[in-house]
């Protein structure tokens, strides 16, 4: 059984991190052997600037996440605890998210993956992946 992650990279918890949702969820599917092989567990995009953001190392917490299988709160701490979690980095890497728009071939392929013409104006990479996690779920998880 493999799952497609659908947290959006522009979703937060408690503490205000984007993506940080996303990046639990990722890990915690891969720990137990369960996350899309179409999908890293950690990789060099949101994924990574987010451990920047907090100065978290990736195999650290990949380590973390396959020993102790935190839930999202007790994940948090983890990163209280093990990173740095300073507020003007925090907003900077929100913006960071929110402001990250993909190449256009990228956004033309992920459209067209999609079923929206290519002159549709979703420009930003949150929106584009969120359609591409939800096509990708349907495919795997209801049309079969």
């Amino acid at each position: 059984m493999s799952i497609v992650p659908t947290i959006s990279s522009g979703t937060t918890g408690p503490l205000g991190v984007k993506h940080l949702p996303r990046l639990w969820q990722k890990v915690s599917l891969d720990a137990v052997g369960k996350l899309n092989p179409e999908y890293p567990a950690i990789g060099a995009g949101f994924d990574a600037m987010t451990l920047g953001a907090l100065g978290l190392e990736e195999q650290a917490v990949k380590d973390y996440v396959k020993a102790e299988k935190p839930n999202y709160v007790q994940f948090e701490q983890w990163c209280q605890q093990n990173g740095t979690v300073d507020q003007a980095k925090v907003a900077e890497h929100n913006k960071a998210v929110d402001g990250y728009n993909h190449d256009d071939d990228t956004r033309k392929g992920i459209l067209g993956a999609v079923g929206l013409p290519a002159d549709t104006q979703i420009l930003d990479a949150v929106n584009l992946n969120n359609l591409e996690d939800w096509n990708d779920f349907h495919k795997s998880e209801v049309a079969g």
